[in-house]
C-alpha cells in the first residue's frame, strides 16, 4: 500500500489539494508515521470555490493550513465508525460533524461521495465540498 499522499496522487482526482496541501506545509503530515483520516475534495469541489479564493488561499499560507488540516482527522475513521459517531476532532483543532443518512454520509455541509480508500496511514473520504473551520468562515 502507499501513503495518504500517494494514495490521494494515484487516485488522479485530487490535484488541487495535494498543491494545496504543498502550500500549506502539510504534505509531511500525509506521508508521516501518524495515522489520520483524510476527509479528501476533489478536484470538482475546489472548483465550485468562488472565483478568486483558491488563488487567495495560496497566497496565505496561515489560512490554507488552517483550511487544510480541517480535512485531516486522528486515528483511522472509516466508514463502520462514521456510523457510530457525531462528531471527528481535527488536525486544525475543531471538530467536524459526521452525519449517517439515507445510507450515505455527510461531513459538515459535504456529501461523502466514497469512503474508506485506505493508505499505510490512514483512510480516505471523498467528498464533493471544501470545509472551512468556522474561525476561517469569520462565524
Amino acid at each position: 500500500m502507499t501513503n495518504l499522499l500517494e494514495t490521494a496522487v494515484n487516485a488522479g482526482n485530487f490535484t488541487t489539494l495535494i498543491e494545496a496541501a504543498k502550500a500549506a506545509q502539510i504534505i509531511d503530515t500525509l506521508q508521516s508515521l501518524n495515522i489520520f483520516t483524510l476527509f479528501a475534495p476533489t478536484d470538482e469541489a475546489f472548483a465550485q470555490l468562488p472565483e478568486g479564493t483558491l488563488d487567495e488561499l495560496l497566497q496565505d499560507t496561515a489560512k490554507l493550513k488552517k483550511i487544510i488540516s480541517y480535512h485531516i482527522a486522528f486515528g483511522d475513521v472509516r466508514s463502520d465508525d462514521l456510523v457510530q459517531i457525531q462528531e471527528a476532532e481535527t488536525l486544525e483543532g475543531s471538530v467536524l460533524a459526521i452525519e449517517s443518512a439515507n445510507g450515505g454520509f455527510k461531513v459538515n455541509d459535504a456529501n461523502i461521495l466514497q469512503t474508506d480508500i485506505l493508505a499505510d496511514n490512514g483512510v480516505i473520504h471523498v467528498i464533493d465540498a471544501v470545509l472551512i473551520p468556522a474561525m476561517v468562515a469569520g462565524h
